[in-house]
């Protein structure tokens, strides 16, 4: 445990719970709510023990619940009632503090026993829509703020790859295609983030498609190969973090020229950067997809 982060700033609750930093040491002070520890200095620390309770006090005043009330509870009677409440509107809220505990805890038997109880109630597409994208989303504000560590984000990430590549196999052993598509779907050089391209690959193969993953890293010209193989290929990336805004340009006139002359294939755009291109300006077959959830509904 020694190299785990077992101790958070009030400002780590804050960002950990939504709750703001004020109110906990109102909650703290008004109902004895947690019980933090303080340095000679007078400054406050709180155990992971308190985060928990905070996290779950939180599901218990979003679902209605009078802070009053729940300050005259103990640690185990929270829990009860959390475990009590888990209905269809509370359970994400519920799963999602299980999953930040995962991370900061490093605890992969929590991660999977919190995954496989969810997965038996809804489908991994659902899971990933409602539960992975929030907490990634989430991961990377407790990231730009320090509450987090590039290994905690690390951590959580290679499971949830871990579960869209067990989900990927599932499908590909009984596999039949039902298109003549092909989709190729790779990252740019230097770009590492791929996540989403991944969950797109699941989402192509289980529609009946035919999709070839490249993965992370790759230079234009190690894609002139695959016009070789195929005939109309729909190219799939996620700009994230390459190339550069003032790069952004120079590689989609490089790729038009390159993969997509004298052929019909074609390039779709996805990842955050693919909302800061103006459409209008692009290639006639490049395009820049800011919906994942529209253009899958397509497939």
């Amino acid at each position: 445990m020694n190299n785990i982060k077992s101790t958070f700033s009030i400002k780590d609750l804050e960002n950990l719970s939504g709750i703001k930093a004020h109110t906990i040491r109102i909650w703290e002070k008004r109902y004895g709510l947690l019980e933090p520890m303080r340095t000679d200095t007078n400054i406050r620390s709180y155990d992971v023990r308190n985060l928990q309770k905070l996290l779950n006090v939180v599901l218990l005043t979003d679902f209605g619940y009078k802070i009053s009330k729940i300050s005259k509870l103990n640690q185990e009677e929270i829990e009860k009632f959390v475990i009590k409440i888990q209905t269809e509107k509370t359970v994400n809220n519920h799963v999602l503090s299980n999953f930040k505990m995962a991370m900061l805890n490093f605890d992969q038997s929590l991660f999977v026993k919190t995954y496989n109880e969810l997965l038996s109630q809804k489908k991994f597409s659902t899971i990933f829509y409602e539960t992975f994208i929030p907490l990634l989303e989430e991961i990377g504000i407790l990231w730009t703020t320090n509450t987090i560590t590039p290994a905690h984000e690390h951590f959580i990430s290679h499971l949830i790859k871990q579960k869209i590549l067990i989900e990927i196999e599932k499908y590909q052993l009984e596999q039949k295609d039902i298109s003549d598509k092909t989709f190729v779907l790779y990252l740019p050089f230097n770009e590492i983030h791929d996540l989403g391209l991944l969950f797109l690959h699941h989402e192509i193969i289980t529609s009946g498609h035919k999709s070839i993953y490249l993965g992370r890293s790759l230079p234009i010209e190690n894609l002139i190969d695959l016009n070789n193989h195929f005939n109309k290929i729909t190219y799939i990336t996620y700009l994230t973090v390459e190339p550069t805004e003032d790069e952004i340009e120079n590689y989609i006139n490089e790729f038009s020229n390159t993969i997509l002359k004298d052929n019909e294939n074609e390039l779709l755009i996805f990842g955050r950067k693919a909302k800061t291109i103006n459409q209008e300006k692009l290639p006639k077959k490049i395009q820049s997809v800011e919906n994942l959830q529209d253009f899958i509904a397509t497939l």
